[in-house]
């Protein structure tokens, strides 16, 4: 078992930026594709973003891309979303999510453990 707990979620102007962690626990999550979900009221679980497990490969949806940057350090057993140039379409909770399946994983399907989420609450 892996327990995830993210943290750094709140209320931001438009612009502006936000750092979202995602803690790891229990069994080793080293070797897991580590990834962020984003989920707003009435829609569906989105890909945000994926990193592996040496940090080597990493993927965004293009809605993000250039805006946010995904990163983990192993020994911290850590994960984050850096989330600049923020707009209000990125109103959403956001979770992570760790799963050992095959890489590219931008499918909540291909995720084995989840967090509880953060909500992220963009202004315009």
């Amino acid at each position: 078992q892996v327990q995830l707990v993210e943290s750094g979620g709140g209320l931001v102007q438009a612009g502006g930026s936000l750092r979202l962690s995602c803690a790891a626990s229990g069994r080793s999550s080293r070797n897991y594709i580590m990834g962020w979900f984003r989920q707003a009221p009435g829609e569906e679980r989105d890909f945000v973003a994926a990193i592996s497990w040496s940090g080597g490969r990493i993927d965004y949806a293009d809605s993000v891309k250039g805006r946010f940057t995904v990163s983990r350090d192993n020994a911290k057993n850590t994960v984050y979303l850096q989330t600049n140039s923020l707009k209000p379409e990125d109103t959403a909770v956001y979770y992570c999510a760790a799963g050992d399946n095959s890489w590219p994983a931008r499918s909540p399907y291909e995720y084995d453990y989840w967090g509880q989420g953060t909500q992220v609450t963009v202004s315009s």
